[in-house]
């Protein structure tokens, strides 16, 4: 009975050390709180800015009262914010997520983080040039569905190579990115449900379910 165990127990960490080289599991929940939180700040930043002239800028049907200076103008302004926000999120991604991978004792930068890395990049950048186009186009109401759908499958594309919850949120958001095609007039606040609050949820979700009874302990779990 007792070598049984100990089997089984050898079993388990064979496993464990297999699943730890397949997939990167140093992914800190705080990284999706804090990128909502930064998304609800880009988002606060660009309704101030036009909450007046928003449903007209966003609605195909209603363009026509805006020349290409206007256009040029706000597309500018929709980029630089967009640059921030991303940026930022990413320093405050990058920072809790190395953190976690110090007290768990694991290294960022390995065979599992490289793979999830280029699973991301492409349908991430893809997404981003598609983006330009349609914003070249004035075609801005089509641009921030296609942020949410392609992140999304960014999302599902490097789920392989991490947590699997991170799965539930990229259906998330493509379902909320196909939705908000058919409500343009919304599309600010499919934005801020999508990059803001999913993240929050999210984050929190998996801080509870991954980190908290470890968050004070350090490489060997000791405190």
């Amino acid at each position: 009975m007792h070598e049984s165990r100990e089997h089984l127990q050898t079993l388990t960490e064979i496993r464990s050390l297999m699943e730890r080289s397949a997939k990167f599991l140093s992914l800190s929940g705080l990284s999706g709180v804090s990128a909502g939180v930064i998304a609800l700040a880009g988002a606060a930043v660009v309704y101030g800015r036009l909450q007046t002239d928003w449903f007209r800028l966003l609605n195909y049907n209603r363009l026509e009262p805006y020349d290409n200076s206007v256009h040029a103008d706000i597309t500018q302004f929709l980029v630089t914010v967009a640059l921030v926000v991303l940026g930022a999120a990413l320093l405050t991604g990058l920072y809790f997520t190395i953190r976690k991978a110090r007290r768990q004792g694991h290294t960022v930068w390995n065979a599992s983080s490289k793979r999830l890395l280029w699973a991301m990049t492409v349908p991430l950048a893809t997404g981003g040039v598609f983006c330009l186009a349609l914003l070249s186009y004035n075609l801005i109401w089509l641009a921030f569905p296609a942020t949410l759908i392609f992140y999304g499958m960014a999302l599902l594309n490097g789920s392989k190579y991490t947590l699997r919850d991170v799965e539930s949120l990229a259906y998330c958001e493509i379902g909320l990115g196909l939705v908000s095609l058919f409500w343009p007039g919304y599309n600010l606040l499919a934005w801020t449900i999508g990059f803001g609050i999913l993240h929050i949820v999210y984050g929190l979700a998996m801080y509870y379910k991954y980190e908290r009874n470890t968050a004070h302990e350090g490489p060997a779990g000791s405190v």
